[in-house]
């Protein structure tokens, strides 16, 4: 099955949008590089940012995008060529996740909607099959517009305190209307999975969707430098047993992507931009023809940008190499695929694609995390090659 095509993998404004990605590189480098796009062209910068965490917290990162010298590797529509052809992990330069030392953290239930399904996911205790019954029965006992309310509000508490009345308060309703946002570490620094990569599914989850989200690159200081997209890998039957499987339920290999690139903030790339932004997920699948499409518009979002990152980072946590920030989906699969009534669930093959027309698309294909390439390559693996190219600095 082919993906988009590898133009339409990138910014509809492309000439005018600063892109940071990373590249992997054969010998004599055989390690990754730092890239920077400028007119659709890209050149390798690692001599001047030996990774994107040295790149966004430098002041002058737009300029280095702009002005930096850099090796030249050719126009970037070939760099998505290969790295969406299906020998990808065999074709060099390709693309990876545009982060690297970076810890990884998400928001969740930052949605009404996304929130609602959390709600049945727990009532349905993980059981798909009983998903369509309880969602019937908690729209009915909420009876509110859950994306009117505003989280923490005087009206969110008379809301909690009807809820509780009537026992169907919900640790998802907690953080979805309460003063606190959910953030949890996603996935470790070096094992998120770039465009063209599988992403991989824990083998003994039934029911399970993509989230696809916008991705916030926050530097050292907590400052918002930029913006990516990523799919946050659901499993819903794991999470929905016991809100303490969070962890087993959203941390595996291959179940964290990012990309294609980090789309650095200036004149023309804001965060209004990434408040207004329409994110669109389109899921083919490879042995039963099923297509699936829906958008998510970051209007509807319960909070703030800002907010999310200033609840992560700052006096009480900090992130010295920065960090990654998903900020929650509103899309939350519902349409049956296999059975009536059944909702949907991933089957092996099936190709994800999100995509925003300022931030390009993000392409992978769904395999199980035990059968797609094991993650090797960590931080001691990248300063080792950073050492031995010369490019760390005493």
């Amino acid at each position: 099955m082919a993906p988009s095509t590898p133009s339409a993998c990138l910014p509809d404004d492309l000439d005018d949008a600063l892109l940071i990605g990373r590249v992997w590189r054969a010998a004599p480098v055989d390690g990754p590089s730092v890239i920077v796009v400028r007119r659709g062209e890209a050149f390798d910068v690692t001599a001047a940012a030996p990774t994107t965490a040295d790149l966004f917290d430098r002041d002058d990162a737009v300029e280095i995008a702009r002005h930096t010298p850099g090796e030249p590797l050719g126009p970037v529509v070939d760099l998505m060529r290969a790295s969406l052809a299906p020998a990808s992990a065999n074709a060099t330069p390709r693309l990876l996740a545009p982060c690297d030392v970076q810890p990884v953290k998400a928001c969740g239930v930052t949605f009404a909607v996304s929130l609602l399904e959390r709600v049945i996911e727990e009532h349905a205790g993980g059981d798909a099959s009983r998903a369509q019954e309880t969602r019937a029965m908690i729209n009915e006992l909420i009876g509110a517009d859950l994306s009117k309310i505003q989280p923490g509000s005087e009206a969110a508490m008379k809301l909690k305190a009807e809820l509780e009345r009537r026992g169907a308060w919900s640790q998802y309703m907690e953080v979805g209307i309460g003063p606190d946002a959910e953030v949890f570490s996603k996935s470790q620094a070096m094992s998120s999975v770039g465009p063209g990569a599988d992403v991989g599914l824990y083998p003994t989850s039934k029911w399970n969707n993509p989230e696809p989200e916008i991705v916030l690159a926050v530097n050292a200081s907590g400052r918002i430098v930029g913006a990516s997209l990523g799919n946050d890998v659901n499993l819903r039957d794991i999470e929905g047993r016991s809100a303490l499987l969070l962890g087993k339920a959203k941390d595996n290999n291959g179940s964290c992507a990012i990309g294609p690139f980090v789309r650095l903030f200036d004149e023309r790339f804001t965060l209004d931009t990434v408040r207004n932004a329409s994110v669109s997920l389109r899921i083919e699948g490879a042995d039963d023809g099923f297509t699936l499409d829906g958008i998510s518009h970051m209007s509807e979002i319960s909070r703030d940008p800002a907010d999310l990152v200033a609840q992560t980072h700052g006096a009480h946590h900090q992130y010295p190499d920065g960090f990654m920030l998903f900020l929650g989906t509103m899309f939350s699969p519902i349409k049956d695929r296999d059975t009536p009534g059944g909702g949907f669930t991933h089957h092996l093959g099936d190709v994800v694609t999100i995509s925003a027309p300022s931030l390009g698309a993000l392409v992978n294909t769904v395999r199980l995390s035990t059968e797609i390439a094991p993650w090797t390559f960590g931080v001691r693996a990248l300063y080792r090659n950073l050492a031995a190219r010369g490019l760390l600095q005493g």
